[in-house]
């Protein structure tokens, strides 16, 4: 996957299974993870070039991106404004 213009590819971070005290977190009840790793970057747009890299592990909007699956695998695609800060 290439993405176009200002946009990202993130591998989104897998959300925790239990808490710091041992309980088991049900499927209904975890959180949408808002940390992940950067797979691919666009060109930037309108000469502005991308701050992201490819690697970089990024805090993001909680409702932020379109999310996508591809070979079984789930990625979220956004623009890099969407993107808050790299850890």
């Amino acid at each position: 996957m290439k993405p176009i213009a200002d946009r990202v590819i993130i591998k989104p971070a897998p959300a925790d299974e239990k808490t710091k005290g041992g309980i088991i977190i049900p499927d209904t009840a975890k959180e949408k993870p808002q940390r992940g790793e950067i797979i691919a970057v666009g060109p930037g747009k309108d000469g502005n070039l991308m701050t992201v890299q490819v690697g970089d592990i990024v805090l993001y909007g909680k409702y932020s991106g379109q999310e996508i699956n591809l070979d079984g695998n789930d990625y979220l695609i956004m623009r890099e404004d969407d993107v808050l800060c790299i850890i």
